[in-house]
């Protein structure tokens, strides 16, 4: 990007100018900028719902994968939750991954990351079930980790009729899900299982009780905002609640004993800061981890299958820490 002179007086080294966000996520940002799409924050939730399901409708699907089926689980409260089990092509039974949806914890449902989830399914050859949850502000926090922690105990009870192998069995989740998994992985050690193999943690939230510098710095311009983050957070829960670890994991009193984690943070998110002490601190504490910062990513552009291309190798690394939960090595 720039050049260097040497001569007998020694050398002058003039860096050029480098632009630290990825070329495409450049480009789909500048298109952005042209468009006059509403902020997710200006809306009432059930608005900025019907909204996100009008601008996935047109995303690209993802990889095929062998199966899809839908189902019911009972939530924290006995009512039924909504579910989708993707199963790789090869034959099973494979390793399970519970996986969490992002979206505020207002967002979303079990189909709303489909594309990513079905690019890690081809990845990784294991069994992603997409759990459902109780949204916010209609059911504010706990509900949503409460419903986190009550799937995941209920998919451990029925690994093998769900086509899982017992005793392979992860956690992931994006954003907020991100959140929720970092949150069940603590329960699950508190309260006596299930045992997990790993968690995988995409651009997680991790303390709402305060915010981290990158807020400052990637709190305009990149999808997820300062304003939008506000807006989760207040339709979720209190700022008293935010200090509670279900809502905040990186307030725990202990973060020892937990299962191995990968977390991936994106340099041009809000949340990265709190991502970043995370990994740290979960290393501090004794817990194997691989932190993967994503250099000129922001919040969403990871999951962009098929649409931003840079976040393939981010997923492929994903993958690779799935199949690293299980013991399996990636193919060559």
């Amino acid at each position: 990007l720039g050049f260097e002179r040497k001569g007998a007086k020694g050398a002058v080294t003039n860096d050029g100018v480098i632009k630290r966000l990825m070329p495409d996520v450049e480009v789909l940002l500048e298109t952005m900028a042209t468009m006059d799409i509403p902020l997710f924050e200006s809306m009432s939730a059930a608005d900025a719902r019907a909204f996100g399901e009008t601008m996935n409708a047109g995303r690209p699907a993802g990889p095929e994968v062998g199966e899809m089926v839908d189902g019911t689980l009972p939530g924290a409260d006995g009512k039924p939750l909504e579910y989708r089990v993707y199963r790789p092509k090869s034959k099973g039974p494979h390793p399970v991954v519970v996986y969490y949806h992002g979206g505020g914890w207002v967002l979303g449902s079990q189909v709303s990351d489909e594309p990513m989830i079905r690019d890690l399914v081809d990845r990784s050859d294991a069994l992603i079930i997409s759990v459902n949850y109780r949204h916010a502000p209609e059911v504010k926090f706990p509900a949503a980790a409460d419903d986190a922690f009550a799937a995941l105990k209920w998919v451990a009870d029925h690994v093998s009729e769900l086509g899982g192998i017992p005793g392979k069995l992860a956690v992931a989740g994006w954003s907020a899900g991100g959140n929720l998994a970092a949150v069940v992985s603590q329960l699950a050690r508190d309260n006596g299982g299930p045992a997990l193999s790993g968690q995988l943690l995409l651009t997680p939230v991790t303390d709402g009780s305060r915010k981290w510098p990158s807020y400052t710095g990637n709190g305009a311009g990149y999808i997820l905002t300062e304003p939008l983050m506000d807006w989760f957070w207040d339709h979720y829960a209190t700022p008293e609640q935010r200090k509670d670890p279900k809502a905040s994991p990186l307030l725990a009193k202990s973060l020892a004993g937990l299962p191995p984690a990968t977390v991936i943070t994106a340099e041009f998110d809000p949340l990265r800061d709190e991502g970043n002490a995370y990994a740290e601190a979960l290393t501090k504490a004794g817990v194997k981890v691989k932190h993967l910062p994503a250099r000129g990513h922001m919040h969403t552009s990871v999951s962009m299958v098929d649409v931003l291309p840079s976040g393939a190798p981010v997923r492929a690394e994903m993958a690779a820490a799935i199949r690293g939960f299980f013991g399996a090595t990636v193919p060559a």
